[in-house]
């Protein structure tokens, strides 16, 4: 028994079952949605002590919604929502000290879709400050711990919901994902992180307003099914008519795909033996497959790095100087932490700048369109290092500078997916010495989601990831 790690999968109503092995147990009769919503939240209250990860708890609204009819295949399955959307009747406070916990008085546009699927929220579930670093650590909450051990990150910036989805609390959350925050949560927990095209899911229309827009809403997931069971449910709601449909996708494909193998990154950041292990292992595996894979350099210049830098900076300055407008009148800039400070005084310093580096970014599309007509797929690592312990990365002592080019040094493969719309996939095909996960990013032309979930499956099949096993029901939680 490992003292640091939380598993709650116990023999309860939720046993070792994903959402989708869930919810053919539902239609069946086996078990009630209320069964389900009452070992959630036992298991969520064994389990968050040690892995704060719940901002605000919602079980006596849960317990209400799980006596009511069942709608859609994922109707009755508990999960948790991200707390940087709005949820009606719950505060959202973006895990920042500078906006007060009034409830919200709608549902965000994708939560909208989120709910019409009928699962059932048990809350709202942590993020670092508007969900910049790739940890979940904040002055509001503190640091959300990884299930696999809680000395360690859980990722960022859905890193609550990976926590949750982890441990066995819930089989799947919302996440979103600015700049890999779905991705490398899921990478850290040992999860599925599918970033969507762009468009595929429901954006809030504040966001189209932007000159780019690089939030895309999701789920985290221990198995692939279970993502892909999501998306075609979703798809029931909303469906882009500019983009192909999915469906319920259910196995591997039969096509062999090309696949090009990237392992450089950006601003000559050093790369991890055991990180880079994994990309090749599953390079390997993808050739035993069928497939035909082939080393390639990355086919950009530091510039984009740069260009990055900037775009997420004028994000950030937005909030720091029109908070109150953007988002509440009670928002106090006085009280932001000082990596988002420090990020909007980045753009000030660089504000004539920002016209050319976004022009650069929008043509990043071409670059990748180019790339897609030789390559059906890439692959790359999802993080530079392996999963971080706690207090590493956000050092509040250290000058911004320094703290960000932590950040970036740790994080530099998951934004240009953001930037482009593209689709891409983290699935947990490695392990470290440590004995945490590792994830590899799998990266699709824009509008084939299908083909990264067809591969998934493939790989899952072939190379199953750890999960963690049904132990004592008194013994659930710690160890």
């Amino acid at each position: 028994m490992n003292e640091f790690k939380v598993n709650t999968v116990c023999e309860d109503a939720l046993g070792d079952s994903d959402a989708t092995a869930l919810a053919g147990r539902l239609e069946k009769g086996e078990i009630t949605p209320t069964d389900l919503v009452e070992a959630a939240i036992n298991r969520a209250k064994r389990a968050n002590p040690e892995l704060n990860a719940i901002v605000t708890e919602t079980f006596d609204a849960a317990r209400k919604q799980s006596k009511m009819p069942r709608k859609g295949k994922l109707g009755g399955i508990p999960t948790f929502i991200k707390d940087n959307v709005e949820v009606e009747g719950v505060p959202t406070l973006f895990g920042t000290r500078a906006l007060p916990r009034h409830p919200a008085h709608k549902d965000h546009a994708f939560i909208r879709q989120f709910k019409s699927l009928g699962m059932i929220s048990l809350g709202k579930t942590a993020l670092p400050e508007f969900g910049i670093p790739p940890t979940t650590e904040s002055l509001l909450h503190g640091a959300t711990a990884n299930p696999w051990n809680i000395q360690y990150s859980a990722g960022g910036s859905s890193g609550g919901s990976a926590a949750m989805v982890a441990s066995g609390v819930v089989p799947m959350a919302h996440g979103n994902d600015g700049g890999g925050s779905i991705r490398i949560p899921a990478a850290c927990c040992g999860l599925v992180g599918l970033k969507p095209t762009g468009g595929r899911l429901i954006t809030a229309p504040e966001l189209k307003m932007l000159p780019i827009n690089v939030v895309f809403e999701g789920v985290i997931t221990r198995t692939v099914r279970d993502t892909a069971l999501f998306m075609a449910e979703a798809e029931t709601y909303y469906a882009n008519h500019r983009l192909p449909s999915l469906g319920l996708i259910a196995k591997p494909g039969k096509k062999r795909l090309r696949i090009a193998v990237i392992t450089e990154a950006i601003n000559n950041v050093v790369v991890d033996e055991e990180v880079l292990e994994a990309v090749h292992a599953t390079a390997a595996l993808c050739e035993k497959l069928g497939h035909r894979t082939e080393a390639l350099d990355l086919p950009f210049t530091d510039q984009i790095g740069d260009d990055f830098t900037l775009y997420y900076a004028f994000l950030f300055f937005m909030l720091h100087r029109f908070g109150k407008k953007l988002l509440s009148p009670d928002f106090d800039p006085a009280r932001l932490e000082h990596l988002t400070l420090g990020m909007s005084r980045h753009f000030t310093k660089h504000l004539f700048s920002f016209p050319f580096a976004t022009r650069r970014l929008r043509k990043a599309i071409k670059v990748t369109q180019s790339f897609y007509k030789k390559y059906d797929v890439a692959l790359c690592p999802v993080l530079a290092a392996k999963t971080v312990r706690n207090g590493t990365l956000l050092d509040p002592t250290l000058p911004f500078d320094t703290v960000f080019e932590g950040i970036r040094n740790y994080a530099p493969f998951t934004a240009l997916q953001n930037i482009t719309g593209e689709p891409a996939i983290s699935l947990p095909l490695g392990m470290s010495k440590e004995g945490l996960p590792i994830g590899v990013q799998f990266a699709a032309p824009m509008g084939q989601d299908q083909t990264l979930l067809e591969l998934a499956f493939e790989l899952e099949q072939a190379q199953p990831w750890p999960q963690f096993p049904v132990i004592d029901t008194e013994q659930a939680g710690p160890g």
